[in-house]
């Protein structure tokens, strides 16, 4: 490995735009989670809400950790049945908080259908309208729904916020209708087990999609980034840094990913787009920055 991939790596500023930290997997050590992302180089996390308990929860968290999170307010597709009169007003609640940068993780998810997708477009609509009413941008979430997704977006026009279509593993044709309408496109370490002839890989391969349009998150404790596995080519494999797979082995499983293995993340991305791991890390840093509103 080269020297100086390896002493760049000890400088990583890397922003995690999605965790799911009030998971109760992170229940009993979230201090220690929290302390390792930081000492890999992740030194903001987005803590994502996905209910309104949870949104409330993920600003409790923001608070007690101020200035390395940060939260989101909204309603999971998933959740969307649990809806209820008061709901708007809570989440508007959490969301004028000056800690809570995004309104979701909200959208469609007709993959599962763990909420009828009636009651997941009426709900959807609500928050994007929220999102407009609150000025802040949308942490989107889309499974088998996107036309009726970008069909609800378009119905706000112009008072559209910006966002990120989070854990994006869509078609180049619906990243195209994405980047048309502003959006950014947030990364996960999904990319370990994607190989399709026009995936993810291609997308950055291509310059399909442009590092000035990515963000990157772990949506920990999900998505761990399988490095070790067949389908990681080896040209990608062989930029992996120690330092990065020392966080990830170590302290990451299938059964819990966590923030610190982000790093990991950044350097497949920039394997694929042929980029140093620094410029990734710069560039999506700045990018969150700038769509959140995120302190330096």
């Amino acid at each position: 490995m080269d020297e100086a991939v390896a002493r760049s790596l000890e400088n990583y500023i890397i922003v995690d735009i999605g965790a799911n930290l009030t998971n109760k997997k992170f229940s009993k050590d979230l201090e220690h989670v929290v302390a390792r992302a930081r000492d890999a180089g992740v030194q903001k996390i987005m803590v994502t809400g996905t209910s309104v308990q949870g949104s409330k929860d993920a600003l409790r968290l923001a608070r007690l950790y101020a200035g390395t999170l940060y939260c989101t307010a909204g309603v999971h597709p998933h959740e969307a049945k649990s809806w209820t009169e008061d709901s708007y007003s809570t989440l508007k609640e959490v969301a004028n908080s000056v800690e809570c940068v995004a309104i979701g993780e909200c959208g469609l998810d007709f993959n599962r259908n763990f909420s009828e997708p009636a009651v997941q477009m009426a709900v959807f609509e609500k928050q994007v309208g929220l999102a407009c009413d609150v000025k802040k941008p949308l942490f989107l979430h889309e499974r088998d729904a996107h036309d009726e997704l970008v069909g609800v977006l378009n119905k706000f026009g112009h008072r559209l916020p910006a966002g990120v279509v989070h854990c994006f593993t869509g078609s180049v044709a619906q990243l195209a209708t994405y980047l048309d309408m502003g959006f950014y496109i947030g990364l996960t370490g999904y990319l370990w087990k994607d190989k399709t002839t026009e995936g993810l890989r291609h997308m950055l391969e291509t310059g399909l999609l442009p590092l000035e349009r990515l963000l990157v998150e772990t949506d920990a404790p999900f998505m761990f980034p399988n490095t070790r596995a067949s389908k990681v080519p080896s040209h990608v494999r062989d930029r992996l840094t120690p330092r990065a797979l020392s966080y990830l082995q170590r302290y990451c499983s299938f059964q819990r990913n966590e923030p610190c293995s982000l790093p990991a993340t950044v350097e497949m991305i920039a394997a694929f787009l042929n980029k140093s791991p620094e410029d990734v890390a710069l560039a999506t840093t700045f990018n969150a920055l700038k769509l959140f509103g995120l302190s330096t």
